[in-house]
């Protein structure tokens, strides 16, 4: 490999702060934080939305929206524009 030209990789603390799991994982992302992790050590740090620990594919879960309101409330609103006959 010619010297100077690859990315500096080294281990990486990746947060899901969706299911507050940490993960240790080495790669080349670029970070200026940093957090202490479990084993005491100091690592580059990297807060995440989601991860395979909080995806419904992988959890097998589905998040519950509010969806169920905003019909509602569309319905309550335009219930008066239906066609009489």
């Amino acid at each position: 490999m010619k010297p100077g030209i690859h990315p500096h990789y080294r281990p990486v603390l990746f947060h899901d702060t969706a299911a507050d799991v940490y993960f240790l994982i080495g790669s080349t992302a670029e970070t200026t934080r940093t957090h202490q992790h479990s084993d005491g050590n100091t690592y580059p740090y990297i807060a995440l939305d989601v991860s395979s620990a909080s995806h419904p594919i992988y959890t097998g879960k589905q998040r519950k929206t509010t969806a169920e309101g905003r019909i509602a409330g569309f319905n309550k609103r335009f219930a008066g524009f239906t066609a009489k006959k």
